[in-house]
């Protein structure tokens, strides 16, 4: 690891020399005073995965390696409910397109049993409409979706953790989201 993320982190500190280095600093090139430029940090994935969680507002960005951005993007799901409500989308800045999906895999031991959250899904598709400049369709769904939530009106990933909910499957929550738009 320390080959590989080494050069992963010593790419970012040239990175941010090299091209942005009128608007970012690291740590070592300011002597911790950033002045009015993004400060940036490097911290070993276990240190990260702490610190994200105890203080998480000292974080903006984090850029890291697939797999160490897999556990950090897990460990932050579950913060907000999990896996199975957080979205993810995918941007290129440059050209405009964007690719939007789920947080989650398969859960090929869930298949066919209308069981799973589908709010990864409807989330991925609400950053897709942001995206694209749809916001009213995009705050019409959150909306129905945290209407849903409020209810307690929720799939089982939801309902073990929340009082007097009513515990719905799959499509149900769908059906309860729906009714809300």
């Amino acid at each position: 690891m320390k080959f590989t993320e080494g050069a992963f982190q010593k790419w970012g500190y040239e990175l941010v020399r090299e091209e942005f280095s009128d608007v970012a600093v690291g740590w070592d090139d300011c002597g911790g005073d950033p002045g009015d430029r993004i400060l940036v940090q490097d911290a070993i994935a276990d240190i990260a995965l702490q610190q994200v969680l105890t203080r998480p507002a000292e974080f903006d960005v984090i850029a890291t390696m697939n797999l160490n951005g897999d556990y950090l993007s897990d460990a932050l799901a579950a913060q907000v409910g999990g896996i199975g409500i957080a979205p993810g989308g995918n941007a290129n800045y440059v050209t405009g397109h964007g690719i939007f999906e789920a947080t989650h895999g398969t859960a090929p031991k869930y298949a066919g049993q209308d069981k799973v959250n589908p709010s990864s899904v409807l989330l991925s598709g609400v950053l897709m409409f942001e995206h694209i400049g749809w916001q009213d369709a995009a705050d019409d769904i959150v909306r129905a979706v945290e209407s849903a939530v409020t209810d307690k009106v929720v799939t089982y990933d939801f309902a073990r953790l929340m009082d007097g909910a009513t515990e719905v499957k799959c499509s149900e929550f769908a059906s309860a989201v729906v009714d809300r738009l």
